[in-house]
């Protein structure tokens, strides 16, 4: 019988499965979310897959059924391995995520989920994918982080746990920062200049440096819907989508947003 693991009471915890269980932190151990994972803003902890393995090489996959190519991960294996790493929470308070190249596409908004849960589970698949059976049984999430393939989950791992535990109160040291990031208000950031004001020949924007905020603050509005439409029409769409009877725009992030820009200070 698999003991299931809990959870740490009052500390976001990013649990994963994997068969490289040395790849962790990785990444995550440096700049500000290594800093943080120091001082215990939040933990990782890995399960080793392998650990679930049957019979005496521990074999975690075996072929697909009805034929064709590579492997597939094992229901029995992975029920087990899901079921140790089990949280007690509902998968409100605790997602468990599969990360895979068919799932939804994970945008901010689902870091902002995951952020404010007390912790995730992610499973990170390798081979042909997982047995289709398991996903639903144990209520998994797929996620993806585009329309590309990796050779394994972990890279994904990685970069959704990035997106969320910097989210956390607290490890980045200024919420200001994350509040006007890219997507925060359905739009792409503006872009950002620094010293010196001339490089190259090439001058920082005089509306910048003239100190009216309320100006600099729609010129960065602008410049964030422009970009927006430009690069990401998806979003803008998305942005600009109205009420079919009312006309008003469904979007309270791009309210928000317009209303922000029209502050003076």
């Amino acid at each position: 019988m698999t003991t299931p693991m809990g959870h740490n009471e009052g500390q976001w915890t990013a649990r994963i499965i994997t068969l490289f269980p040395e790849a962790f932190p990785g990444v995550l151990a440096q700049s500000l979310t290594g800093k943080a994972l120091a001082e215990g803003l939040w933990a990782l902890e890995t399960v080793q897959l392998r650990d679930f393995g049957r019979g005496k090489h521990r074999n975690v996959d075996d072929t697909p059924a009805g034929g064709g190519a590579g492997m597939v991960l094992r229901a029995d294996v992975l029920g087990d391995a899901l079921d140790h790493a089990e949280s007690g929470l509902s998968r409100a308070d605790w997602p468990v995520i599969y990360l895979s190249p068919r799932g939804k596409p994970f945008v901010q908004a689902d870091a902002e989920r995951l952020s404010r849960a007390q912790g995730a589970t992610f499973l990170c698949g390798r081979f042909e994918g997982v047995d289709e059976r398991v996903l639903a049984a144990r209520q998994v999430e797929e996620f993806s982080l585009g329309d590309f393939i990796l050779t394994g989950g972990e890279i994904a791992a990685q970069a959704l746990i990035d997106a969320s535990v910097r989210l956390i109160p607290r490890v980045l040291g200024n919420q200001v920062s994350t509040e006007a990031e890219s997507f925060s208000h359905g739009l792409l950031e503006h872009p950002h200049y620094t010293r010196p004001n001339d490089w190259e020949g090439h001058a920082i924007p005089d509306i910048l440096l003239s100190g009216h905020h309320g100006q600099i603050a729609a010129w960065r509005q602008a410049q964030s819907e422009k970009l927006t439409k430009e690069r990401r029409p998806d979003l803008w769409r998305a942005y600009n989508r109205k009420d079919p009877v009312t006309g008003q725009q469904l979007s309270d992030a791009n309210n928000g947003a317009r209303k922000g820009a029209q502050k003076d200070d």
